[in-house]
């Protein structure tokens, strides 16, 4: 049985669409937003895309919320929603949401919940 495979972030902005309610309100089901692959290195709070290392075929938004294990531990900014760090535990940052693209345009900015 094939091992899954990582998904992979190609290009220095890569679109992503938003799927499920996790980071709602900040972004909802169906938003595009545009991730910086490299740049400056992570912050707490910055909106990422991530991979958990106990799900490496899942690539999620959430937010970033401290480095632990080499990694991060993330949320989601909808706290009823609890499929982040606290189900899968850390994290791997592919890139950073800068902003939404689609339907309503935006910077994606750093910071608490």
């Amino acid at each position: 049985m094939a091992e899954p495979s990582v998904p992979e972030l190609r290009g220095p902005f890569v679109p992503v669409l938003v799927t499920g309610p996790s980071m709602s309100p900040t972004l909802r089901h169906g938003d595009a937003v545009l991730v910086r692959t490299g740049g400056r290195p992570t912050r707490p709070g910055d909106v990422v895309v991530a991979v958990f290392r106990s799900r490496p075929d899942l690539l999620v938004v959430k937010r970033a919320v401290e480095p632990r294990d080499g990694g991060w531990w993330l949320r989601g900014d909808n706290d009823l929603v609890a499929d982040d760090s606290r189900a899968y535990g850390v994290a791997d940052v592919r890139g950073r949401v800068v902003a939404r693209w689609w339907p309503r345009p935006g910077r994606i900015r750093g910071g608490s919940r």
